[in-house]
């Protein structure tokens, strides 16, 4: 089966703010700030522009890359939405004009793309948008397959008065493959968000970018910078162009 890079926001656009509103932005937007400098800023998977539109209201020049025209609509309906040009299309391959400071892939959404060569071909991609010593940065979890029993898991997300969000899985480990649904459940009633990911180590990401031309820079357990340890369940990864 081919990649359908607008089958994400297909299940999810409609929700996607509410069900994702808990989460803050303010540590990822004071990084990105420092680490685009003067910008500008390419967000691969900008989706409804959760950290897109605060960079452009620091005054940042923000463009990107969506699968999803939902997803875009949901972004156009924001205010300064406008500001901001989105290329539709699958964002390993699709290029958007003029060079960059900085290219985002934020909140696991590397692992959407369906394999291996796929990711590579992002990492290319993004290379091929930054100037000479720009920052590609990756935020993503780190694979546990400790937490699966007999190759499935099932785990809160979120806990509220008005909702309760549940992730159940399954892993494939020969393929670093593991396919989800969340189940949000409200008072309206229960909403099923499948979602697929092909997922990588640290090591692995690390690998692509050398592919890719670039070296890391930083590896950070959060956006605040905390360090990054055996305990880590995620990362936030900085690599950078090499100067020409």
């Amino acid at each position: 089966m081919s990649f359908d890079a607008s089958e994400y926001g297909r299940h999810v656009a409609d929700v996607y703010d509410e069900t994702y509103a808990h989460l803050t932005a303010d540590d990822a937007v004071d990084r990105l700030v420092t680490l685009a400098e003067d910008g500008p800023v390419c967000e691969f998977g900008i989706g409804t522009g959760r950290l897109a539109l605060p960079l452009v209201r620091r005054g940042l020049s923000v463009a990107g890359v969506e699968g999803s025209p939902a997803m875009v609509a949901g972004l156009r309906a924001k205010p300064d939405g406008d500001q901001i040009e989105v290329a539709v299309g699958d964002f390993s391959a699709v290029r958007v004009p003029g060079e960059f400071a900085l290219v985002l892939l934020a909140f696991n959404t590397i692992f959407a793309l369906p394999d291996q060569a796929a990711q590579v071909a992002c990492f290319r991609n993004a290379a091929a948008h930054l100037r000479s010593g720009g920052r590609f940065v990756v935020e993503a979890w780190v694979p546990d397959p400790g937490a699966f029993r007999a190759g499935a898991a099932l785990r809160p997300v979120r806990v509220a008065e008005d909702e309760v969000l549940l992730e159940a899985a399954v892993l494939h480990p020969a393929e670093q493959r593991m396919t989800t649904t969340k189940l949000r459940v409200t008072d309206s009633g229960i909403r099923l968000l499948p979602a697929n990911h092909r997922y990588a180590w640290p090591a692995e990401l690390d690998l692509m970018a050398e592919l890719a031309g670039m070296r890391r820079e930083h590896r950070w357990a959060d956006w605040a910078a905390r360090p990054f340890t055996d305990e880590s369940r995620q990362h936030v990864s900085v690599y950078r162009r090499e100067e020409a």
